[in-house]
């Protein structure tokens, strides 16, 4: 994955962007007063906080990255899962529902979720629901679609 172009936000642009934050996370007391960057890649739009790629924009919605994930701790859209299914996860397979051991019951279908193994707490993917999270544990087949994990493109993205 190689950058195209990178520009420092205006101050109108990061307000509108605090507020897209807001909406998703609750909280954007993290990016107060911190240097913001739009980046443009070969196949993902990137928000830069201090030089690293901690947000991205999926479907004209900001959310956080795998990285983004462990720094920033979003306390919504959590999916956790045993630790049988972290191999898995981070060679890109999608998360399927009997390794699920917990997760936000306000999840809808179609919803980005941050997938978290559950022994430590560390988010290791970002994906997108296949079911609501009231059924997701204990339930059959692919609860959520993997996106981005731990070690792929995204997550080595080369911070210039």
């Amino acid at each position: 994955m190689k950058i195209k172009s990178r520009n420092v936000l205006r101050k109108t642009d990061q307000k509108a962007l605090v507020n897209d934050i807001v909406e998703a996370f609750g909280d954007a007391s993290s990016f107060e007063n911190r240097k913001l960057e739009y980046v443009e890649s070969d196949g993902q739009d990137f928000i830069f906080v201090d030089g690293e790629p901690l947000l991205f924009k999926i479907d004209g919605k900001i959310f956080p990255t795998v990285k983004g994930a462990l720094k920033l701790n979003p306390a919504r859209r959590k999916v956790f899962v045993d630790p049988g299914a972290v191999r898995f996860i981070i060679n890109g397979a999608d998360t399927m529902s009997p390794g699920i051991i917990e997760a936000d019951p306000t999840i809808n279908i179609g919803d980005l979720v941050i997938i978290v193994e559950k022994a430590h707490g560390k988010a290791i993917g970002i994906g997108r629901a296949l079911m609501v999270g009231k059924e997701m544990v204990g339930g059959k087949g692919k609860a959520v679609k993997s996106i981005h994990y731990v070690g792929d493109d995204i997550w080595n993205l080369e911070q210039k």
